[in-house]
């Protein structure tokens, strides 16, 4: 028994119609499917809604409700706002930046590029105020990850225990940080 992939992933948005031209217009999104209610299924309390969905690439689905009946949405103000984001994979550097260029040149303020050795970001929010990451694969990718792998256990076992960062993959974020 084993997890396949991800069927899709759901967050609220303030207006159905603006996400999907968003998205649409600055990540490419194909917007694939609409579905509407006036009663929860899962659940049958009325409570109608509108459910978008927008193709991801290579099967990933991004979903949003729209609930006109609630109360405006927040974020969890106990949590920093870098912390809940929406990460997309992109193929390469010049992509990213490409996908910056485009963001900036339409309003959107963007974070970066930051350096994550392993891969390499650029940060920004979509009109619901949700944190969007768009990353690229580092070229030394795969040897750095199989160095990340091989200290997982030890960092998590050690994490555990003291609460404070392990030093096993420093190495990580030295350039970024200036510890290099």
């Amino acid at each position: 028994m084993k997890i396949e992939q991800i069927h899709h992933v759901a967050y609220r948005c303030k207006d159905a119609k603006r996400t999907v031209e968003w998205y649409n217009k600055m990540l490419n999104m194909d917007f694939v499917l609409a579905i509407a209610e006036d009663h929860v299924p899962s659940t049958h309390e009325p409570d109608p809604y509108m459910h978008i969905f927008m193709d991801a690439g290579n099967g990933n689905v991004l979903a949003f409700f729209e609930l006109p009946t609630k109360p405006e949405m927040d974020r969890d103000r106990n949590t920093p706002v870098w912390v809940q984001h929406i990460a997309f994979k992109v193929k390469d550097r010049e992509t990213l930046i490409q996908f910056k260029d485009h963001l900036e040149a339409n309003g959107v303020e963007v974070l970066g590029v930051t350096d994550h050795s392993i891969f390499h970001s650029i940060y920004f929010f979509d009109p619901n105020g949700h944190r969007v990451e768009l990353a690229c694969p580092d070229p030394e990718e795969e040897a750095l990850l199989q160095k990340l792998d091989s200290v997982k256990w030890e960092m998590l076992e050690e994490w555990s225990k003291t609460k404070k960062a392990p030093k096993h993959a420093e190495w990580l974020h030295a350039k970024e940080l200036n510890k290099a």
